[in-house]
């Protein structure tokens, strides 16, 4: 994700340990302007999850993001560091 100001952004969380996540920070990474992610976002078509570490990756979690045909996981340490990105083309989903 070369020519990104933030390319390690740190994540912030809610009272419940919920993410926050900017929707701005998302558009970008999905290559769409912040309207149409907004758009998107209104109209369900973004998803997300949350996996917890286990073994190796205790105190780290993997969220994913779907918008359309595409995937954005991201690792992030116990405070909130993304410790690595990457986006994803998925195969049989549509694209929006």
């Amino acid at each position: 994700m070369s020519g990104q100001a933030d390319l390690s952004p740190r994540l912030e969380r809610d009272g419940e340990g919920d993410f926050l996540l900017d929707p701005a920070l998302l558009a970008q990474r999905f290559a769409l302007t912040a309207e149409r992610f907004r758009h998107l976002l209104r109209a369900g078509h973004v998803r997300s999850s949350v996996e917890q570490g286990r073994g190796e990756d205790e105190g780290r979690q993997r969220l994913t993001v779907r918008c359309g045909n595409r995937a954005w996981t991201a690792v992030v340490d116990a405070d909130g560091n993304v410790v690595s990105e990457s986006l994803t083309v998925l195969r049989h989903a549509p694209a929006r």
